[in-house]
Formats: structure tokens, C-alpha cells, sequence
């Protein structure tokens, strides 16, 4: 069985080799002489039978970790958890998302089952089937079906298995205090911050603070041709202490539903 580095460093070298933007900004702030230190990394997937967050969640589960928070997005249609590792609390949170199917229209639901019909029984519990990709067929005339009733259902069944975004624990920064600074950096680089709700989302009163890039644009292969979409992105997180003095490590709903939105094609 995999360790939890060796997961997370193949669910990141299959990231940055459709995001190198998030290489970029970790080279940049490695030249800084700063040790970047992941806070989470979010995945995506259907709430089918096969391809639902129980199932996956086995393959972390395996490695240590355990459910630790529910948060329902009722306006983008999705369920989700996070989860953090029992013995070691240095290893980066998972925070897993899907979509509720059943919420859309019959033909979102048509594409969604034939995807899950194309995954084998036993696929989903392979040790690295987390980033494996896409392991079906999908037209970009399904892409833009589904797209024209969720982004998320689109991008899940255009990209598959993989991170769809790693997150750099500010807590863990020397060089930048808070999250206004490394915002200010990362655009002074010529990097692109999600602006939904703001370039902040969250207050230091919620007890955490996140903002993201938004997704850099891939040319990705469809069934019947290539076609360029919004990929992966690279988020920040801020958390601060509770009345117990540990840091909140925990999500806020309303602002994880803006970082959402980071892999928007509008």
C-alpha cells in the first residue's frame, strides 16, 4: 500500500503537468526561501453508487484518515466532506466533493450514468485510481450538455480523477503574514486571483481566509476533438486559532462555494 507522501506526490506531479502555474508560484515562493507546506487538496467526483464519496473516501481511509466535517452547497447541487489523517496531523486535509445527480435534468443524468457504466466495478478502489484522469469517453458535445447545466458536472466528467486544486498554507509562510501580501505577489507575477465574492473569501472571524488563482486554460482531448477548457488551480488558506488556541481546520461553505467557481469558464 502507498504512503501518504508517496499519494500526494503523485496526485501532484499528475496536477502540475496540467497546472504548471502551481509549479510556477511554488518555484517562486521556494526562491524566496520559502518551505511551501500544503494545507488541502480538493477532489471531484458523482455521487453514483460506484463513484460516490464513500467509495472513493476507502482509498484515503486506508492510509489514516477519517470524516471530520459535512458541508451541503444546496445553490451548486453538491455534498461534500473533509478529512484529516488520525495519527498525524501534518498531512494535508482532503476535502472531497460530488455532485448530487439526481438534482438535474434526465439527460445530465443519462451522460453521468454511462460515465459510471465505463468505470469497472473494481477500478475506484485501486490505490491510484485518485489520479488516474478520465477513464471514459467524453464528446465535447456531452462537455458543453453538461456545462450548460453545472460547470462542476462538466469539468468532473472532462478531467476525471485528479486534484482539482492544492492549497499553500500561509501559516506556514515566513516571508508573508497575511493574505493580502501573498495576493499581491502572486499578481504581481502575473497570475490571476479569482474574484468571485471577492479576492478574499472568508473572514479572520470565520477563523479561516482562502483565496485561488483561477484555472489556466488546457487543450484538452475530447472523444471527437481537442478543445481548450478551464483546468486545475492553485489555492491559499489562512486559518487562525480557536478559543482552544489550535488553529480551525474545518471549511466555511459560502467560501468554499466562490473557490468553486475557480475553474469557471465565464
Amino acid at each position: 500500500m502507498q504512503t501518504v507522501e508517496e499519494f500526494f506526490a503523485n496526485l501532484w506531479q499528475q496536477y502540475t503537468a496540467i497546472n504548471p502555474q502551481a509549479e510556477a508560484i511554488h518555484a517562486l515562493l521556494e526562491a524566496r526561501g520559502e518551505h511551501v507546506v500544503n494545507d488541502h487538496v480538493a477532489l471531484r467526483t458523482f455521487n453514483t453508487a460506484k463513484l460516490g464519496i464513500d467509495n472513493l473516501a476507502k482509498i484515503f481511509e486506508d492510509m489514516g484518515y477519517e470524516n471530520r466535517g459535512s458541508y451541503d452547497f444546496t445553490a451548486k447541487k453538491l455534498n461534500a466532506y473533509h478529512y484529516e489523517h488520525k495519527e498525524n496531523p501534518n498531512h494535508p486535509k482532503i476535502f472531497i466533493s460530488e455532485l448530487i445527480t439526481e438534482a438535474f435534468s434526465d439527460e445530465l443524468q443519462t451522460i453521468v450514468q454511462r460515465i459510471d457504466s465505463e468505470v469497472g466495478d473494481e477500478e475506484m478502489f485501486e490505490e491510484d485510481f485518485l489520479y488516474t484522469g478520465r477513464p471514459w469517453n467524453l464528446s465535447f458535445t456531452e462537455y458543453i450538455t453538461l456545462l450548460q447545466e453545472s460547470e462542476y458536472a462538466a469539468w468532473t466528467a472532462a478531467f476525471g480523477y485528479r486534484a482539482n486544486h492544492f492549497t499553500v498554507s500561509i501559516n506556514h509562510l515566513n516571508t508573508f503574514f497575511d493574505i493580502q501580501s501573498l495576493n499581491q505577489f502572486i499578481l504581481d507575477n502575473g497570475f490571476a486571483l479569482n474574484e468571485s465574492g471577492g479576492l478574499i473569501k472568508g473572514t479572520p472571524e470565520q477563523l479561516l481566509e482562502q483565496s485561488s488563482t483561477m484555472a489556466p486554460m488546457v487543450n484538452l482531448e475530447f472523444s471527437d476533438v481537442n478543445h481548450l477548457i478551464p483546468s486545475c488551480f492553485y489555492e491559499f488558506a489562512k486559518r487562525y486559532p480557536t478559543e482552544t488556541g489550535q488553529l480551525y481546520q474545518g471549511f466555511i461553505a459560502a467560501s468554499a462555494d466562490k473557490i468553486f467557481e475557480s475553474t469557471n469558464t465565464k
